[in-house]
């Protein structure tokens, strides 16, 4: 089997349309962010580079997708559902995994509002749905006789707009390590799909207020070469090959930034990773946006 996996694709909507003035003081804020940096542009494609990666899904023979998190820029309604039909021709349960990042919990009122899981909501279940602790999650996708995927949630809605911390949470955890011990799951490569990665490119935790806050634990259940986090959060695309103590890692970067256009596919035989390809689409992918830079004049 073949395990297409990429992340942070972050669709966005024109935030100068709306106006400043419209928006909330954490998107605000964000957004000033974004346009000091001159991240603004980097997004603009997203959608038609999620159609690219749906090409290469198909021209690869790839039989399932992972998507671990950050489909939108600010979690705006109008951005989940750009994305969603973004990936409409790819998004069907025995095709597509996709778990939400902390960009997709971005207010309060995101995740108070479920709005991820309302246009998300239909690729969010379980074919073993007694191991479900935490509303959906852990939701469990068993692929064929060699493969399960696992979805956590370890996005939450932070405080203030630097934050960007996570958690999976005790109940996911306990539920996951129950799962995992599950004979139905014996002989399987476990894939767990969760948005912050457990580990940096360097083989240590990520700094606080950024990383996984549980990610010692989540390491401590998922373990060995039968196991694999897909995971993103950081935008950079990386493997830590597992070991006795330590699962795969796979960190997919940020696969619409212009120029940094990617994924990982991974082929998967006999119940075991037996290698990854590190696919790089751009630069040079598509033409450049037509929209001016924000600040610009007519």
């Amino acid at each position: 089997m073949q395990i297409l996996h990429f992340s942070d694709v972050h669709v966005q909507v024109d935030y100068r349309q709306i106006g400043y003035a419209n928006l909330d003081w954490r998107r605000l804020l964000a957004q000033l962010e974004m346009d000091w940096l001159g991240r603004a542009l980097d997004y603009v494609q997203a959608p038609r580079v999620i159609d690219e990666i749906g090409g290469a899904a198909r021209r690869t023979g790839a039989d399932h997708l992972v998507l671990s998190g950050d489909l939108t820029g600010l979690a705006f309604d109008a951005e989940f559902a750009q994305a969603r039909a973004a990936l409409d021709p790819i998004a069907r349960p025995e095709l597509l995994t996709v778990v939400a990042g902390n960009h997709d919990r971005f207010t309060p009122e995101s995740e108070r509002d479920e709005t991820f899981e309302k246009h998300f909501g239909d690729l969010l279940h379980s074919d073993l749905p007694e191991y479900c602790a935490e509303g959906p999650y852990p939701f469990v996708r068993l692929l064929k006789d060699e493969v399960a995927v696992v979805g956590l949630n370890s996005a939450r809605a932070n405080l203030f707009p630097g934050l960007a911390h996570g958690r999976v949470g005790r109940r996911q955890l306990d539920a996951l390590a129950a799962l995992l011990e599950d004979p139905r799951l014996k002989d399987r490569m476990v894939f767990v799909a969760v948005h912050h990665t457990p580990l940096r490119s360097y083989g240590w935790f990520d700094v606080p207020g950024h990383g996984m806050v549980d990610a010692d634990k989540l390491l401590r259940i998922v373990r060995g070469p039968r196991r694999a986090v897909l995971s993103g959060h950081i935008h950079q695309r990386y493997w830590l090959q597992a070991t006795a103590d330590r699962p795969h890692v796979f960190c997919a970067g940020s696969s619409t930034c212009s120029g940094e256009e990617g994924y990982w596919l991974i082929d998967v035989e006999d119940g075991l990773v037996r290698g990854a390809e590190m696919t790089e689409m751009g630069p040079g992918l598509l033409p450049p946006p037509a929209i001016a830079p924000i600040g610009a004049t007519a």
